[in-house]
């Protein structure tokens, strides 16, 4: 059974992280251009007329790129166009 001083202790840690999870409303917090653009690029993944992160990192693994597991998207387009 948990004692007062451990309930007291994780009512305060869900109340921080609570307070974490609100702050960390980023899409919220973006411009409109920034957010409809993160939506278009989801959209053309889901059509199938652009590449997954994951199908990226697997070409940029198959390519030998260094540096791969740090690079963002457009990163990873950029050095397998290199590549080729």
């Amino acid at each position: 059974m948990a004692s007062e001083r451990q309930k007291a202790a994780a009512r305060k840690n869900v109340k921080k992280a609570q307070s974490a999870a609100k702050g960390k409303q980023t899409l919220k917090h973006l411009s409109a251009a920034t957010r409809s653009a993160l939506g278009e690029e989801a959209n053309q993944v889901r059509k199938g007329e652009a590449k997954t992160r994951k199908q990226l990192d697997a070409e940029a693994r198959r390519l030998n790129i260094a540096g791969r597991s740090k690079m963002g998207k457009d990163e990873l387009r950029q050095a397998i166009a290199q590549a080729r």
